[in-house]
């Protein structure tokens, strides 16, 4: 009997099922899933227990605890990286030969590495909103006072969020965290990111994904633009004439509306006016899902937050018209929930209702007839656009929270290197 040293997050005691003291490449087949990947410099493994989908890393002992630490700590300043479960030392098999460590994150749920992205069901406008979500994980990032140091598309997972992307940390073994990142250190940081970036896409565009007359060059940079913009809004100063103190808070609106809180901001006299300074901090749950979660209970990402206030608001317009007086959020959000969010899903079919998240599914089927309306000139009505969702599109879409298809893991053939 093999001997190791198992720590968690928590109490949960689901990684003992594990064979904790085998070598990763030995785990019996029976343990692993196939969960598309990018590509790590490490074995990595899917394992599905108690009908919880884990990842398990191999590598040093000394790395896969640095890297538990490190992503504890970010998550717990609201980055978005996968979640952490523990990390296993001091491993010895059967013969007392020396083992690597281990590191076991949760799979995160209805995630797709770059390349699923490109060769599954494309988004519109699909390379912009991937490099809009790597700029907004790096300025998140960034503000958390960690520098990366090999931010690659291979070492980021995307979730689809009512039509744009949301990128997740997943390979935190090169990063370093600090209280603040020097101006250097953001640079450098970038740079590093825009060469893994470019060098990923022109793969792509050897296989045949990309077309060949796209600027890769150009797409790389754009991701470099599109953080200093937004980096540029989350911190820089601002100058308020006097007598417009309003302006402060139509920022911090802006701020909030961006997915970043404001833990403090100084003021200092000009001139011309109030100089403010704000320390922009991020936050894991943005305006948007902290209102519809206070109105429903649903949590649910930022933008999918803000497509379905716009919905529950239209519904509660149409009701107060109906009846001829105003409702309370909270009336209105209790029957749209009911009649129109569940109410709609409900008419899915149940074998086809997991392959995306609720909230993304109500979206796209709400995208759905509203094309098929513009189509017709007319609107279609809910129990059309559902049916003709699924029989279109729906049924031909991977199961993104869990997609058995592909080969073993550690058998998928690199796309870089």
């Amino acid at each position: 009997m093999g001997t190791f040293r198992l720590t968690t997050a928590g109490a949960d005691t689901t990684a003992l099922g594990m064979p904790l003291d085998r070598p990763l490449a030995q785990w019996q087949d029976a343990l692993i899933v196939h969960v598309p990947r990018g590509i790590s410099r490490h074995l990595v493994r899917f394992v599905e227990l108690d009908s919880v989908v884990f990842a398990v890393k191999e590598a040093t002992d000394r790395f896969v605890e640095r890297e538990y630490h490190l992503l504890q700590d970010l998550s717990a300043r609201s980055v978005p990286t996968v979640r952490a479960y523990g990390f296993v030392t001091e491993r010895r098999d059967d013969a007392d030969e020396e083992l690597p460590g281990l590191l076991i994150t949760r799979h995160l749920p209805f995630s797709q590495p770059y390349r699923s992205l490109f060769t599954g069901r494309s988004l519109p406008e699909l390379r912009t909103r991937l490099m809009d979500a790597l700029a907004g994980l790096f300025v998140r990032l960034h503000l958390a006072g960690f520098y990366w140091g090999d931010c690659s598309l291979s070492n980021t997972l995307f979730r689809r969020d009512a039509g744009a992307l949301a990128a997740y940390l997943v390979d935190a073994e090169t990063g370093e965290l600090h209280d603040r990142l020097t101006d250097g250190q953001r640079a450098h940081d970038i740079d590093i990111a825009r060469e893994n970036i470019a060098g990923e896409l022109m793969d792509l565009q050897y296989a045949g994904v990309l077309d060949e007359d796209i600027d890769i060059v150009e797409l790389a940079d754009s991701a470099r633009s599109r953080y200093e913009q937004l980096w540029s809004e989350v911190t820089s100063d601002e100058v308020v004439p006097r007598g417009e103190n309003y302006r402060i808070n139509q920022r911090i609106r802006r701020l909030n509306e961006l997915g970043f809180d404001v833990g403090e901001f100084r003021v200092k006299s000009e001139p011309d006016g109030l100089r403010v300074h704000f320390d922009t901090q991020v936050v894991e749950a943005g305006h948007h899902q902290r209102r519809l979660f206070a109105l429903t209970g649903l949590r649910v990402q930022e933008n999918q937050a803000r497509a379905l206030l716009g919905d529950l608001y239209r519904f509660k317009a149409k009701w107060e018209d109906g009846l001829g007086h105003a409702v309370t959020d909270d009336q209105a959000a209790r029957r749209w929930l009911d009649e129109k969010f569940y109410g709609t899903l409900a008419q899915v079919p149940a074998d086809l209702r997991g392959k995306l998240p609720d909230a993304e599914l109500f979206h796209e089927i709400n995208e759905h007839r509203w094309l098929l309306s513009e189509r017709q000139q007319r609107d279609v009505g809910r129990d059309v656009a559902v049916a003709s969702y699924v029989d279109t599109v729906l049924r031909d879409l991977p199961d993104l929270a869990l997609d058995l298809s592909g080969p073993p893991t550690e058998e998928l053939e690199p796309i870089f290197e």
